[in-house]
C-alpha cells in the first residue's frame, strides 16, 4: 500500500491521557508516523514531548495555524493531524487543517454548535478531505460483531432501546462548596472549555454514537432531565429517546454514580431477541433469542467472522482493550488516505470508521437534550 503515513498532533503532552492512547493506537498499525507537533501551550512541555518522540526542532510548533502552514507547504508534510485537546479549541483547529489540505482525526464532541460542525463537513467537501470523529467504541470487535447481528436480522425489527453510561469520578463534586478537584475536571466543569454540556457531551454522546452505528437508527426525539447539583453544567442525565423508526427507548449517564468507573452498557431489543454488550467485559457479545437459551459469543474464536474477525489481533483469551479500539477506528481511516493516495478503490472495511456525520449527529443530539432539559423535559426533535 506504500510508504507510511505522516501525522501530526495538537495537544497531547506527556501527562496527557488522552494523546497518548491515540500515539498507542496509530503505531498499532504500524502505517503512519508522528513527525510533527504543538502538544502543549506550555513551552517546556511542548518541547519536552517533542523532543521524547525525536522530533526534528523545526516541527515542534508552538502554534497550531503556524503548524497547519508550514507542513501544507512540505514536501514531506503531514498527511493529517490528530487533535486531543479540550472541546472549545476543536472547531477552529480543525477548520484551520482542512483549508491548508490537511486530512483530520478529532476528539468528540466535534465542536460547539451545529452551525460550526456543519461548517466543517462543507469544507471537508470541499476539498475533499477525510475527517474522523474518534467515537472510541464503535471500534470494538464484538460492537462490529452487534451491528452485524442486527443489520442481519438475527433479534429482529428493533423495538426498545436501553443504555447507560455510568462514571464515578466526579462524584466529590456533590460535596458542598466542593470545586473540581483535576485537571481535566477544570476544564470539563467549564462553559467555556466544555460547551453547553459536560456529562452528556463527555460521554452521552457516546450513547448516541454506538446506538446508531450498531442499528443503523438515530434518535428523532428527546425528552431529558439533566441534573447540575448546584454547578454550571450537568453531571447526570436520563433521557428518553424515540428512534427514526418509532421504537423508544433511556439513555442514561452520570459522572456521580458511586462505584461505577467506566460502565458503558449497550442494550438493543428487537421482537426475537436481543443483543447486550458491556464496555468493561468488551470481548464479550451477550445475545439471547426468544425462547432460547442466552449465547456468549467471545472474541477471537473460530465462530466469529466477518468485520469482528478482520479485527482480530491477539488470541481469545487475551483481552483487547481501549487502545486496540482506537486502532482499529485508526486502521479504517489511515487506509482510506493511503489508497485514495494511492488511486486505489475503497472497501466497506476502509470506510469503517466514524466520519464528520457522526459528529455533527453528536452535536444535534447534545443540543436537543440540553433544550429539553431547559423546557420542562418537553419532548423535542434532533
Amino acid at each position: 500500500m506504500g510508504k507510511k503515513l505522516n501525522y501530526g498532533m495538537i495537544g497531547g503532552s506527556l501527562d496527557a491521557f488522552i494523546g497518548d492512547v491515540h500515539r498507542k493506537a496509530i503505531a498499532v498499525n504500524e502505517n503512519a508516523e508522528l513527525v510533527a507537533g504543538c502538544f502543549s501551550s506550555n513551552a517546556e512541555k511542548n518541547r519536552s514531548c517533542g523532543e521524547h518522540y525525536q522530533l526534528d526542532s523545526d516541527r515542534i510548533y508552538t502554534d497550531y495555524k503556524e503548524m497547519a502552514e508550514k507542513e501544507s507547504a512540505r514536501e514531506d508534510g503531514i498527511d493529517f493531524v490528530c487533535i486531543t485537546t479540550p472541546n472549545h479549541t476543536h472547531y477552529e483547529m480543525a477548520k484551520c487543517f482542512l483549508e491548508n489540505g490537511i486530512h483530520v482525526s478529532c476528539e468528540k464532541p466535534l465542536c460547539f454548535t451545529i452551525e460550526e460542525a456543519k461548517e466543517l463537513e462543507r469544507l471537508a467537501k470541499e476539498k475533499e478531505l477525510f475527517f474522523c470523529v474518534t467515537y472510541t467504541y464503535t471500534g470494538y470487535n464484538m460492537v462490529k460483531l452487534a451491528r452485524e447481528l442486527v443489520m442481519a436480522g438475527e433479534i429482529g425489527e428493533v423495538i426498545n432501546i436501553n443504555c447507560e453510561y455510568l462514571q464515578d469520578w466526579m462524584i466529590n463534586a456533590l460535596e458542598e462548596g466542593a470545586t473540581a478537584n483535576t485537571k481535566i475536571a477544570v476544564w470539563r466543569a467549564d462553559p467555556t472549555k466544555s460547551g453547553i454540556s459536560d456529562c452528556v457531551g463527555d460521554i452521552g454522546t457516546h450513547i448516541e454514537s454506538m446506538v446508531s452505528y450498531i442499528t443503523g437508527l438515530h434518535v428523532k426525539k428527546v425528552a431529558a432531565v439533566l441534573d447540575t447539583y448546584g454547578h454550571e453544567l450537568d453531571l447526570n442525565a436520563n433521557i428518553l429517546v424515540e428512534m427514526d423508526n418509532g421504537c423508544h427507548g433511556v439513555f442514561s449517564c452520570s459522572q456521580v454514580c458511586a462505584g461505577h468507573a467506566n460502565g458503558l452498557l449497550i442494550k438493543i431489543f428487537g421482537k426475537n431477541g436481543s443483543i447486550e454488550w458491556h464496555q468493561e467485559a468488551p470481548d464479550q457479545l451477550l445475545v439471547k433469542k426468544k425462547n432460547q437459551p442466552i449465547q456468549i459469543y467471545n472474541r477471537g474464536y473460530s465462530y466469529i467472522g466477518g468485520r469482528a474477525d478482520e479485527l482480530n489481533r491477539i488470541p481469545c483469551g487475551h483481552p483487547e482493550g481501549l487502545v486496540v479500539a482506537f486502532a482499529n477506528i485508526y486502521q479504517a481511516f489511515t487506509n482510506t488516505i493511503m489508497k485514495t493516495q494511492n488511486g486505489e478503490a475503497l472497501t466497506a472495511s476502509d470506510k469503517d470508521y466514524p466520519d464528520i456525520e457522526f459528529g455533527i449527529r453528536g452535536m444535534e443530539f447534545v443540543t436537543a437534550v440540553v433544550k429539553s432539559s431547559q423546557n420542562g423535559s418537553v419532548w423535542t426533535e434532533v
